[in-house]
């Protein structure tokens, strides 16, 4: 395991841009990229964060319709507001927006939820390969601190930080493996990853377990690219098989999901 000649794990963590901006793909060129307000103000990027980490942490389940106007009097801003922080996460594919119903949480097909593991299985055993290559020990202090916060979250029950922390974990890895690319491409797979699970119901205690995780972390402190890599593919190969193609549409209220 080799540091030198690397940046700094400072310099390796990627800023709210480059960490919020995804690759437009083909297809979704009715949804454009969110402007930047005049004056800087960031209410936008609040909603989006507050609707990000609602996903994570299954507080909005796939399908629920996003109203402008309800998410306007929630968050005390403007409809422009809100529907900047909605486009945002239509370029990402997280939400829907369609002609004269409006705007929805993403509701993955089983098509979709598999293209989505497909590509997951290309894009980590690289990042694991990256990291274990580059991986120093502030790198490592890193991913450790984050299987405790996992580890704590297990152990108060609180799932919602299980939930939120199981996936920012792979993003972690990501971010840490240093490849812009591989963090934005993550971010967005790891959200629909998040609408797959609740979607298909799979269990938190099985989707996505803390031992897989210091497994993964532990392959990358002993140097063994390789085994990180297929113990990788492994876990994703466990998340996958805890679904099951039972679909629940449940009605949410918007107003206690981010009452404060």
């Amino acid at each position: 395991m080799s540091g030198h000649g690397h940046a700094s794990p400072d310099d390796m963590r990627p800023n709210s841009n480059q960490t919020q901006d995804m690759l437009k793909t083909a297809g979704e060129t009715k949804i454009r990229k969110p402007r930047k307000t005049r004056d800087g103000d960031n209410g936008s990027e609040e909603i989006y964060e507050q609707i990000y980490v609602a996903l994570l942490e299954h507080r909005l389940v796939p399908g629920t319709k996003l109203a402008e106007e309800r998410l306007a009097s929630i968050f005390g801003a403007t409809r422009a507001r809100v529907r900047d922080a909605l486009s945002r996460l239509a370029y990402e594919q997280i939400v829907e927006l369609y002609p004269k119903k409006g705007w929805f949480v993403a509701k993955p097909s089983v098509d979709q939820a598999r293209d989505v593991f497909e590509a997951r299985r290309l894009i980590e055993p690289a990042v694991m390969h990256r990291l274990t290559r580059d991986i120093t020990p502030e790198k490592l202090a890193q991913l450790r601190e984050h299987l405790r916060l996992e580890m704590d979250a297990r152990a108060r029950d609180d799932k919602r930080a299980i939930i939120r922390l199981s996936g920012e974990f792979h993003n972690l890895a990501a971010a840490l493996a240093g490849n812009s690319s591989y963090t934005r491409s993550l971010r967005e797979l790891s959200t629909l990853t998040c609408l797959v699970i609740l979607l298909y119901n799979a269990p938190i205690s099985v989707s996505c377990r803390a031992d897989e995780h210091t497994a993964i972390t532990d392959a990358i402190a002993q140097g063994d690219a390789d085994k990180a890599a297929q113990l990788m593919l492994d876990h994703l190969d466990h998340i996958q098989g805890s679904l099951n193609l039972d679909v629940v549409d449940n009605e949410v209220d918007l107003e206690a999901i981010f009452k404060r």
